[in-house]
């Protein structure tokens, strides 16, 4: 059997699976069609091109993005090195040059001798060997056309997503559960009531905030399958009280009456620490989304661990068609990464990508797949792509509610995010040790 791995795609996740490979003796070949051909947002012909913000977010292990770096870092992420050396001044997060970083990338994977890279556009999946499609959320159309006909109807072509709080931010002493017409279980939504008062002063704030600006290729038929909460709201003062914060059918135990208006949560995990605001799809610049919800009485203190988005992004619909090793359940040996898994984000795709070129390489070598403890970042993040209990499945970045909560109850902030850290980290060395320790001790079987 050729071992030779393909991967598709130039990006953050694909170097980084190409490199875990490589660092394991298997040979890659992988393809960018660049600059043969740019996707609408790409203009550089180097690999690894940042097309949005410089800034890789928080560098504070104690962080939920400065976690994952961490992780990254422990398991020779090629992203991680790359940013550090060509860091600029960010406060406290870490930004690079964006033009130094792509050219550090492109320098150690083009100097790889086990890692070809072709310029060439791929328009299909290789039927045969091992391959890692790795293409973006930008995957020319004869690409995103076969991963569909691959795939079954489980891509997406954009983002209509719902921002999604934590559960124990939620103020309970402001909210209460119940369905409507007392019609499913008592606990499957939980409500965030107002007055009149209360709506009509979130209501004026939520028309006059401010959106966020879409890219000339991302404008048509965004809105298409969803409307944003902003437009649906300037339709006039009742349009979304008669929507999705329609009161009817509930009943406010503080009251005893209906109320005037309702934002429901809906469980976003199996665990029940995540809520999706639901029908608030919403195109708002992401502070001025913390400000206008954070006016709903109940959300007053609420932490965000993702904010809603529309916009254009090529996704898998992953629950139920990959595992948290981003294989194929159907095809084993076809690998997916970056953010068409489901995961948001440059060091996200490339945590992904890390992922999917370990367990390439363990199922060519007849390993068992390497899969995180879901006390880790990226070992949440994996499990939240697999996960078939999320309903209406979007795109997720690192959060710290992603991760299960710990035995003792820390009220401050800051320490509990430094105690979830120091548990990832060292549950990650563990797991690492072990897999290694498994490794020497059993016979290389091939397949």
């Amino acid at each position: 059997m050729n071992n030779t791995v393909t991967v598709i795609g130039g990006g953050f996740a694909g170097v980084e699976a190409a490199r875990q490979l490589s660092k394991r003796g298997i040979p890659v070949r992988l393809y960018e069609m660049k600059p043969k051909k740019f996707s609408p947002a790409h203009k550089s012909p180097a690999l690894c091109e940042l097309v949005c913000s410089n800034s890789f977010k928080a560098s504070r292990v104690g962080s939920a993005a400065g976690l994952l770096k961490a992780e990254m870092e422990r398991l020779g992420s090629v992203c991680v090195a790359a940013a550090k050396q060509t860091a600029v001044p960010a406060g406290g997060a870490l930004a690079v040059d964006r033009d130094a970083f792509s050219a550090a990338v492109t320098a150690v994977i083009e100097a790889d001798p086990l890692i070809e890279v072709v310029r060439e556009e791929m328009t299909s999946i290789p039927k045969e060997g091992v391959v890692i499609v790795a293409a973006g959320p930008l995957a020319s159309e004869a690409l995103s056309a076969d991963i569909a006909a691959t795939c079954g109807e489980s891509l997406s072509f954009y983002d209509a997503a719902a921002p999604i709080v934590t559960a124990g931010s939620v103020d309970m002493s402001r909210a209460f559960c119940q369905s409507r017409y007392e019609r499913g279980g008592e606990d499957d939504y939980v409500n965030c009531p107002m007055n009149k008062e209360e709506y009509e002063r979130f209501y004026g704030a939520l028309v006059s905030a401010e959106v966020a600006q879409l890219h000339d290729f991302e404008k048509k038929g965004v809105y298409e399958g969803c409307m944003p909460i902003e437009v649906m709201a300037k339709r006039g003062g009742d349009t979304i009280r008669f929507g999705p914060m329609k009161p009817v059918g509930l009943v406010d135990p503080r009251t005893g009456r209906r109320p005037w208006a309702v934002l429901q949560l809906r469980k976003e995990n199996a665990a029940g620490t995540l809520y999706n605001l639901v029908g608030f799809q919403t195109n708002l610049k992401f502070g001025e989304q913390k400000r206008v919800f954070s006016l709903i009485p109940a959300l007053e203190h609420a932490e965000f661990v993702r904010y809603g988005v529309m916009h254009r992004n090529s996704f898998l619909r992953s629950p139920g068609l990959l595992t948290s090793a981003f294989s194929s359940i159907r095809r084993p040996s076809l690998f997916f990464a970056g953010q068409i898994t489901g995961v948001e984000g440059y060091m996200e795709s490339a945590a992904s990508g890390i992922l999917a070129g370990i367990n390439a390489a363990a199922f060519l070598e007849g390993r068992a797949p390497f899969v995180l403890p879901g006390t880790t970042m990226l070992g949440a993040l994996s499990r939240y792509i697999a996960d078939e209990s999320v309903k209406d499945f979007q795109p997720m970045g690192a959060a710290m509610g992603l991760l299960p909560p710990l035995p003792e109850k820390i009220r401050n902030k800051q320490q509990r995010y430094e105690a979830l850290a120091k548990r990832a980290l060292e549950d990650l060395d563990r797991t690492v040790a072990a897999c290694k320790n498994r490794a020497s001790e059993e016979p290389n079987r091939g397949t």
